[in-house]
């Protein structure tokens, strides 16, 4: 089972739908013990920060996403949900994150790109990961957010993304994966990378 976690934020269904059309058994729950016992977890958002690690916190859920971290529970952070994987946001005020992922979410500050970024973007493969088996270089996803993540370590980028400027698109830390953009609204390659973390073994 694959827990879809509800904090009151993001496209719960979408997310859900999409996971199970590549073969997974999602399930969308707040349930500490549901998401503790699934074999892998999703944390999907649509949102402003605060109010993501807020929802978080009101259903008892920080704990036990990093629980879960620690546990090697393959987990997958979408828009939002990567984001929070962070140690801080800078949107509206600074505020901590889970600190799964070391590094900071900032807002796009160049002038030349229309902020919130929202459609199609390319990515660019940066290292081997069983997550973007299958993933071409230049491949499209579709993006809808007005900030971005900065890793602490190099190391733990998978995919860049170019919007005024170079930045992490998708991360790996261990057995922590993160993705700004959408897969569920991404498509053919949205799918594949769903179905790449559905099918991907627990280490």
């Amino acid at each position: 089972m694959i827990a879809v976690i509800n904090y009151g934020l993001g496209n719960l269904h979408s997310v859900q739908k999409a996971v199970a059309f590549v073969g997974g058994d999602p399930q969308v729950t707040d349930d500490p013990q549901t998401i503790l016992s699934a074999e892998k977890i999703i944390l999907p958002g649509v949102g402003a920060f605060a109010d993501g690690m807020a929802g978080l916190e009101a259903r008892g859920l920080t704990g036990v996403v990093k629980e879960a971290a620690l546990r090697s529970v393959p987990l997958l952070g979408i828009c939002l949900g990567m984001q929070l994987l962070f140690d801080e946001s800078e949107e509206k005020g600074t505020h901590a994150g889970l600190g799964l992922v070391p590094g900071r979410v900032l807002f796009f500050r160049q002038k030349e790109v229309k902020v919130p970024q929202i459609g199609w973007n390319q990515v660019t493969l940066t290292k081997e990961s069983t997550l973007t088996q299958d993933i071409q270089d230049g491949a499209y996803f579709y993006f809808n957010h007005g900030y971005y993540c900065c890793p602490q370590d190099e190391a733990d980028v998978l995919l860049t993304t170019d919007y005024g400027l170079r930045y992490a698109s998708a991360v790996q830390r261990g057995n922590i994966y993160g993705v700004q953009f959408h897969p569920e609204k991404s498509q053919k390659c949205g799918l594949q990378m769903l179905r790449n973390f559905v099918e991907m073994d627990n280490e």
